[in-house]
């Protein structure tokens, strides 16, 4: 049996890191591996052929060489995992739909997939494995029960191209035993953590470690969940990491409760932690509260996050805004609090209800829950009718937030809230020193000077008030803030009246350049700046045209995206074998091109599609 598994290319977000991945860091395409598929792989019968292609690292194959091809998603995932597999089910490939939107909602693929399967998969995946080879597929499988993480195989890490990821996933527990009303988690694993043993976990970093891994992410969603199994296995990290030089960088979730055991900080700070997520959600004890997140109200937020600081772990963290004791003025107070903690990857959210949800529940029996499907909570729409506020304004609050947050003054004022408590890490920083110099070099070329003065300003302040020993975080931290600034300009922040004013120059310019090819009927040119953050570029490529002129409309396209943010949707009616030219001229800006092209088209190019938003369309 020959099975493909995919992890289809997940729509641009704060968690995607894009502007550090593309333009600092070392010949990287993106953050994370897909755990999952190399769990699901380890699962697979070992007389299988078993390959994993990650579409956000690498082109998916036109015409696989594949009995069963299996695809992942996560909420996020799903417009584009369904494309996926109604293409290659067109084609009779038998696929299979997964990963964590179809566990918690299977129903939604009912008709886009010969199998589905719900829920974790160390018992149920080998189960499909054997009926289909038995020829009796059934069309759902769902974990009903309890799965013992001893049973769960090493990852088959080896059907990774890890060298392409900034670090590597691992897993030690599933499960949370909090009830936070809004969160998924309980909903899928439930609120008695369940982990991996120690010897478990040092047998998946002996295969990081022969892959020259270093940079690890425990993806648990609490670590901390369960603490007597989290003490042994960082007792047992502690050691290994003695025994191997300390040659793993960790960082991972926990909750903030974790402030109140010196001990298990200790520990982390021995294993070589040096980033945790943290939900913190809110400021407001009420709105905490009310959603269940009783695990911070017990003593001042401020004091938890320092005294993890004075351990040596930065701080990531997760706030929320939406629920009902939310007002206007919660923007500022949230403000206020993100900017004093000095937390520079500060993800905030507009409150969703997930369906399946306590949270969902209560809105749908209030009559607030909106139309239509809000499965990421970093953008401008959310699912719910806010008590306190429109939709609107929470909206146009969460845009201001941002703004200010991520202004150059905003990002150096955290920082140096951050370095006055930190203590900075011990142990490695995850690169060579040769690579810490790109990486810096590339920062200052390509972050700082294109700021100007202000910006060249509130950088040097924020370098000048560390410690040498802190130089690498406020460098990070700079690197992380203009990261998240460059998505919000293209995703979620108002374009300025004076920048589109400067997209329709740019745009009459290419218009003029263009000129002839459009008045031949070659190419049709539109330009929309209704949208409310990114203006959209659209070029439709009708017939044919000679090399030398197409290597000018490229040269000239590609001029517009370098000098501007506008976004490009480039669709092509003609013969595309003459156009890889043009797309490779684009592709250092494929994060903001949507190729619209007919489904056979792909297999004739030599393309990387997973540098470009590919809309394969059906032939009429």
């Amino acid at each position: 049996m020959r099975l493909l598994l995919i992890n289809p290319r997940a729509p641009e977000s704060f968690w995607s890191f894009r502007w550090a991945v593309d333009r600092v860091l070392p010949d990287k395409r993106a953050v994370n591996p897909p755990l999952g598929l190399a769990t699901l792989a380890a699962l697979t019968p070992a007389s299988w052929e078993v390959r994993i292609v990650d579409e956000n690292v690498e082109a998916i194959p036109a015409v696989p060489d594949a009995d069963i091809i299996g695809i992942c998603g996560m909420g996020v995932q799903f417009p584009r995992q369904r494309e996926l597999l109604n293409h290659f089910q067109a084609r009779g490939y038998f696929v299979v739909a997964g990963g964590s939107y179809a566990s918690l909602c299977p129903e939604v693929y009912a008709d886009l997939a010969d199998a589905v399967v719900a829920g974790e998969a160390e018992y149920i995946w080998p189960q499909f494995c054997a009926d289909f080879e038995a020829g009796k597929p059934k069309r759902l499988y769902q974990e009903s029960g309890e799965v013992a993480l001893e049973d769960s195989p090493a990852p088959r890490f080896d059907l990774l191209k890890l060298d392409r990821y900034t670090m590597a996933s691992m897993q030690f527990s599933r499960g949370c035993p909090f009830r936070c009303e809004f969160c998924d988690i309980i909903v899928m694993f439930g609120r008695k953590p369940r982990t991996k043993t120690p010897r478990q976990v040092c047998r998946e970093l002996d295969l990081l470690r022969e892959r020259g891994v270093r940079n690890v992410f425990f993806v648990d969603d609490n670590f901390i969940g369960n603490k007597p199994q989290a003490r042994e296995l960082l007792r047992a990290l502690a050691d290994y990491q003695r025994e191997h030089r300390y040659e793993f960088r960790f960082g991972t979730e926990a909750s903030l409760n974790l402030a109140q055991d010196e001990e298990l900080m200790h520990l982390l700070r021995g294993a070589n932690f040096h980033w945790l997520f943290i939900g913190i959600e809110s400021p407001d004890e009420e709105s905490l509260r009310e959603t269940g997140k009783l695990q911070n109200t017990r003593e001042d937020m401020h004091a938890s996050l320092r005294r993890i600081y004075a351990s040596g772990i930065d701080i990531f963290a997760g706030f929320i805004i939406g629920f009902d004791h939310d007002a206007l003025d919660t923007f500022d107070r949230q403000h206020e609090f993100i900017t004093r903690s000095g937390i520079q990857v500060a993800m905030i959210g507009l409150l969703t209800a997930l369906p399946r949800t306590p949270l969902y529940r209560r809105l749908e029996a209030e009559g607030r829950l909106l139309g239509g499907d809000a499965v990421d909570n970093t953008g401008l729409w959310t699912n719910i009718v806010p008590k306190r506020m429109s939709v609107e304004a929470m909206r146009a609050g969460y845009q201001r937030l941002y703004a200010r947050l991520l202004s150059d003054r905003g990002v150096a004022d955290r920082i140096r809230a951050k370095l006055r408590h930190l203590v900075p890490p011990r142990i490695g920083a995850g690169y060579s020193v040769f690579e810490q110099m790109r990486i810096a070099t590339r920062l200052f070329l390509r972050g700082i000077v294109p700021g100007g003065w202000q910006r060249w300003w509130h950088f040097s302040r924020s370098v000048l008030q560390a410690t040498p020993r802190q130089i690498p975080l406020v460098l990070s931290d700079w690197i992380t803030g203009l990261s998240m600034k460059q998505y919000a300009k293209r995703h979620l922040l108002t374009v300025p009246a004076n920048e589109i004013g400067a997209f329709e120059r740019s745009i009459a310019r290419l218009r003029s350049r263009l000129a002839r090819l459009i008045d031949e009927g070659a190419l049709e040119l539109t330009f929309d700046t209704a949208r409310q953050t990114l203006p959209n570029l659209c070029l439709t490529l009708r017939r044919q045209i000679d090399s030398p002129r197409l290597s000018r409309a490229a040269r000239h396209l590609a001029s517009v995206l370098r000098r501007t943010r506008t976004t490009l949707t480039l669709r092509i009616e003609c013969d595309i074998a003459a156009l890889e030219k043009l797309l490779a001229r684009l592709e250092p800006y494929g994060d903001r091109v949507s190729v619209a092209i007919e489904e056979a088209v792909p297999a004739l190019v030599d393309v990387d599609w997973s540098r470009f938003n590919l809309v394969v369309e059906r032939r009429r």
